[in-house]
């Protein structure tokens, strides 16, 4: 059933979320303020752990009060968390910030899918998906032309204007039409429980699958929003070229909209496979070298490549999902994500306060552990 108004306020949403002023200087803003790349390392995974904590719980009160009263509740809490950043002056207040973050992040996971989901035509999920991919980064590409056209090395002024976009993604929100109960609901969440664990972990195929996108995912997400800006700074370049290649990264990001059209032309197998030994390729150039040039240029083809994958997954993993629950089921797929993501996010933060290229090559080594098991989940799905 398609809800078109659903999909016109998600895309909005999207965009605005996207819109972090701050994002091309994330790890300088904390920097300015004392806090450690290991610290900044450690305050992501502590809300990351939270957010695994968290997600099962989330799942189920999504599916039991709607998903417009869940999007809404996150909403508020994203608006309050940015002003916490904008504010925060020391370790204790990015870790309050971040801790927000991860009962935000728990709550939205798989119920922003869901609504997307339920909200299009049969069939177009994964276009959906892409749009939705899309818009957040043309949030991200209009906050990174304004940081480099208005705000330079004002960090806390981008900190401000974070806060009037998540404060109108707040309002906006109001304005969706609830989809929980056009699925058929035979089972109550908590009698699917067990059944959802056995899926998980007795069916090879969606484990394989889970673990090979957090690999991906998450170094990606290491890199792109954290290493980079310490890779860049290495190679020579100032906040002013930072930003503008953010704002690049952002544009090429958009690609990822043409998800769809390189599936349906390469088939499954081979654009995972692709995109999976691209990535690793990207890690292995930016542990080899700092120059200036062959680190931007690896950073986007991590970036583009991640993009297409994105809506990749998420339509592989809606489309095994057989019940009416459908965020408790999609919570169920973020803790096994999530908690690899953890993991990933302390050892390469760790690697990095010693030496980055070590960081940048275990990242290499995750992408490539991600391939392995994306072959085994096409071997076995077939």
């Amino acid at each position: 059933m398609r809800i078109k108004k659903n999909l016109v306020i998600m895309y909005a949403l999207a965009c605005l979320h996207g819109m972090v002023f701050y994002g091309p200087v994330a790890v300088l803003y904390r920097q300015a303020a004392g806090v450690s790349v290991f610290q900044t390392a450690l305050i992501e995974s502590i809300s990351l752990v939270l957010t695994v904590l968290l997600e099962l719980p989330w799942g189920i009160a999504a599916d039991r009060i709607g998903y417009r009263r869940t999007l809404i509740i996150c909403s508020v809490l994203f608006f309050i968390s940015k002003i916490i950043f904008w504010r925060a002056d020391s370790f204790g207040w990015f870790l309050a910030e971040r801790l927000l973050l991860g009962i935000v992040c728990a709550g939205m996971s798989g119920v922003d899918a869901a609504v997307l989901y339920l909200s299009c035509e049969d069939g177009g999920a994964q276009k959906v998906f892409s749009i939705y991919n899309n818009w957040g980064m043309a949030g991200l590409l209009a906050a990174s032309a304004v940081y480099s056209a208005v705000i330079g090395e004002n960090y806390r002024l981008a900190g401000l204007m974070s806060v009037f976009s998540y404060g109108l993604g707040a309002v906006l929100v109001f304005g969706l039409q609830d989809v929980k109960g056009q699925e058929s609901r035979t089972h109550t969440v908590l009698t699917e429980g067990p059944y959802l664990w056995k899926r998980l972990f007795f069916n090879k195929n969606i484990f394989f699958l889970l673990l090979a996108s957090a690999l991906l995912s998450e170094t990606h997400q290491t890199i792109t929003v954290f290493l980079n800006q310490l890779q860049f700074v290495r190679s020579g370049m100032n906040a002013g070229m930072i930003a503008a290649v953010y704002m690049v990264m952002t544009l090429s990001g958009l690609l990822g909209g043409a998800s769809a059209w390189v599936t349906e032309r390469f088939g499954v197998q081979k654009t995972g496979t692709a995109l999976f030994l691209i990535c690793s390729i990207a890690c292995f150039i930016l542990a080899l070298t700092c120059r200036m040039g062959p680190s931007i240029a690896a950073v986007l083809i991590l970036h583009i490549s991640h993009s297409v994958f994105q809506p990749l997954q998420m339509e592989l993993q809606n489309r095994v999902i057989n019940t009416g629950n459908r965020a408790t089921a999609l919570s169920f797929n973020a803790v096994i994500m999530n908690t690899t993501a953890v993991l990933i996010n302390l050892i390469m933060g760790k690697a990095a306060e010693s030496d980055l290229r070590i960081s940048m090559a275990l990242g290499g080594v995750f992408c490539t552990v991600g391939f392995v098991l994306f072959q085994l989940y096409e071997n076995n799905r077939k």
